[in-house]
């Protein structure tokens, strides 16, 4: 990891972890903040992924691959504005499929990374199970008490554990290969 990358993960973490502090404030306004960074991160990563599919990747090998996640990326956010008059049940459904998501792509990849001996895959296999975890809980959360408050709190929950697996990764030293 490059010393910018590691600047720009330091300020992405940083920022994570003052949205969830803004929202531990605010709870009870804090859905409308959350859909609104949701449909903005959303959006922006799925601009940012056209723009490199049309600037670079569309002479690449799985190019089309590219496309495709951006616009179905990009679909999703602006999707998520849309529905922000039928908060319990989108709410859920985001944060469940997020977390669920991201924590079976972690633990796929520290399988991946222990079978060929990586010394970072516990680390990687802690954040998949965090994040299935949560995903379970907003599911519980979801169907039994309806609550946005919780919604919230566990928005916070990840914003937080995402920032300390950035701010992790920032400062933690990276292999370097040496080709004589």
């Amino acid at each position: 990891m490059t010393a910018l990358q590691r600047i720009k993960n330091i300020i992405t973490a940083l920022c994570m972890i003052a949205c969830s502090i803004i929202l531990l404030v605010f709870p009870e306004n804090g859905y409308y903040f959350v859909l609104l960074l949701l449909s903005l991160s959303l959006t922006i990563y799925g601009i940012k992924t056209l723009v490199y599919y049309f600037t670079m990747a569309r002479k690449m090998v799985g190019g089309q691959s590219i496309l495709y996640r951006g616009v179905v990326i990009l679909d999703l956010g602006i999707f998520s504005l849309t529905v922000a008059d039928n908060p319990t049940v989108f709410a859920i459904v985001y944060l469940l499929l997020i977390h669920l998501f991201t924590g079976v792509v972690d633990i796929l990849r520290a399988l991946e990374a222990k079978s060929i001996a990586a010394p970072s895959w516990r680390f990687k296999f802690i954040s998949g199970v965090v994040n299935i975890i949560l995903a379970l809980i907003a599911f519980i959360s979801g169907a039994v008490m309806k609550s946005m408050e919780t919604l919230v709190y566990l928005y916070c929950l990840g914003l937080l554990s995402s920032a300390g697996a950035k701010l992790i990764s920032a400062f933690r030293r990276t292999a370097i290969v040496y080709i004589q």
